[in-house]
């Protein structure tokens, strides 16, 4: 009964209009955030007959063990691992192994790198790769230190300083500090909307105008990027510049307006339209002539703020996608309120939920992983007419952790650097890796493929070759024909290395 009253409670609070305000919710733990996941999800895939579409059963221990461990910190557990979670007879071996994975400071590493990639896969300017050590530093201990995820959303917003030296500055590095990017790429990656297709014309499949665009990149002109150099180390330093550049006697000014004017269309050369800065989900406007960072400043506050579904919608919608293999809103970065959500009632009982919470970001991924739906057995991914989150859908790994994963099944050693992959200014083939397996994180799954290039460097590559010689006893695989005669004790230590679980017959 207790349970009932409380998932009526929250049905109650469910609120799917874009622009209203969110009622507060009762504070769940995970545990019970999660019981009501599968309930409503449960009715939502009821299709419109009633009938109950086909559901897989739970996976087993060995999948649990593979797939948590990849979502979380980004590796495979290792083969005695492997056994003893099998073995262990304890009935919460799965939420310990959830607490015991998130206290890893692999978690944060893995999930920077997923952020480094959201940020930077975009980016207009390759010069923004150096900012990626220092962004994937910052991410990585603001997860495992339980920075809230507004905390960190306001700091990408209003930073300023050297990209070498502070990560939350990587965001408007990685656009150059230029207003119509930036814009686009703060409300892609925090809200979830797709808002730079109104840029130069109203929004041709949401609700968006060109002037809510505009009045959005007005919160954006004093921002500069400008080249630094400190000793025989160049970097970039973003700075505000509250006055126009253009009225300074030096001829080398950092790029930047004081103000944001919408072009002209029909006269490119004309000044335009001044805007004043406005967000557009909820109208609000500020005066002209605030600093830039009381005009960023306000925008990171109404971004976060209550008033604003969005956010948590975004970051809940990514998470949800990473963990069970696909989102409510698909691509995850494209919500709004004429885009399809597969099951918006239990989109907004997660996101009022993560709100509740102090948008914890620990706490959503204890609430995913305690979901039945998380812990389904895998399958392809549906067709567009079977109903959604009826299994686990297999995913794609990013190229760190397939790296990762070749390194323990190998023996070998990645080291995946400071900035990782592409970023660290890796060579060989790590470098090769990243280039040939890299993947915008933000894409649809669907979109990906495996390519002759992926498929010419895991047969071709000398180091990888060496790696699997039988005949080098200094090689893992060399190592296990050496010491066991029986094939089959080879065999099942091969598994485990790979596909961390024994073999079927």
């Amino acid at each position: 009964m207790r349970t009932s009253l409380r998932i009526a409670f929250v049905l109650g609070l469910f609120i799917t209009a874009g622009n209203a305000v969110p009622a507060r919710a009762e504070k769940l733990n995970p545990a019970e955030a999660a019981a009501q996941v599968d309930a409503l999800l449960l009715g939502e895939r009821t299709s419109a007959e009633g009938a109950t579409p086909d559901r897989t059963a739970e996976c087993d221990d060995e999948t649990f063990l593979r797939r948590l461990t990849l979502d979380l910190i980004g590796e495979l557990p290792s083969p005695e691992q492997v056994t003893a979670f099998v073995l262990d007879p304890a009935a919460d071996k799965r939420q310990r192994l959830v607490e015991r994975l998130l206290a890893d400071e692999r978690f944060g590493q893995n999930w920077a790198r997923y952020w480094r990639d959201v940020v930077l896969y975009r980016r207009s300017d390759d010069r923004a790769l150096i900012s990626a050590g220092a962004l994937q530093e910052y991410l990585a201990t603001a997860f495992n230190g339980g920075t809230s995820w507004d905390e960190i959303a306001r700091g990408f917003v209003t930073a300023t300083g050297d990209v070498r030296v502070n990560g939350q500055t990587a965001l408007i590095m990685a656009q150059m500090g230029m207003p119509e990017e930036t814009t686009a790429e703060v409300a892609r990656i925090f809200l979830g909307i797709q808002i730079q297709c109104a840029q130069c014309h109203d929004h041709p499949t949401d609700r968006w105008k060109r002037t809510e665009f505009h009045e959005l990149a007005a919160f954006f002109p004093r921002i500069a990027v400008r080249p630094v150099r400190d000793g025989e180390q160049r970097s970039f330093e973003v700075v505000s510049v509250d006055r126009d550049p253009r009225r300074r006697p030096n001829g080398n000014q950092p790029r930047g307006s004081a103000e944001h004017f919408m072009p002209d269309l029909d006269d490119p050369t004309a000044r335009g339209t001044l805007m004043q800065p406005t967000f557009f989900v909820t109208s609000h406007r500020i005066d002209e002539g605030k600093t830039d960072q009381e005009r960023r400043g306000v925008l990171a506050n109404l971004m976060t703020a209550e008033s604003n579904p969005w956010f948590d919608r975004a970051f809940v919608n990514r998470v949800w996608s990473e963990m069970v293999g696909e989102g409510f809103y698909e691509p995850v970065d494209d919500l709004g309120p004429d885009r399809q959500c597969s099951a918006p009632q239990t989109l907004d009982l997660l996101a009022t939920q993560f709100r509740a919470n102090g948008r914890d970001v620990k706490w959503l991924y204890r609430t995913v992983a305690a979901t039945s739906a998380y812990g389904l057995d895998s399958r392809s991914r549906r067709d567009p007419d079977e109903a959604p989150f009826t299994a686990n859908c297999l995913q794609r790994l990013r190229a760190d952790q397939l790296m990762s994963a070749l390194a323990r099944a190998l023996g070998v050693s990645f080291d995946q650097g400071r900035g990782g992959g592409q970023y660290g200014g890796m060579r060989g083939l790590q470098g090769q890796f990243v280039q040939t397996f890299g993947y915008d994180p933000s894409d649809p799954r669907d979109e990906m493929a495996g390519s002759i290039p992926q498929a010419l460097l895991m047969m071709n590559s000398p180091l990888l070759a060496r790696a699997i010689n039988a005949y080098n006893p200094n090689t893992e695989l060399g190592r296990l024909v050496a010491e066991n005669t029986d094939n089959e004790t080879v065999v099942v230590e091969i598994y485990l290395r790979t596909l961390a679980r024994e073999p079927s017959d």
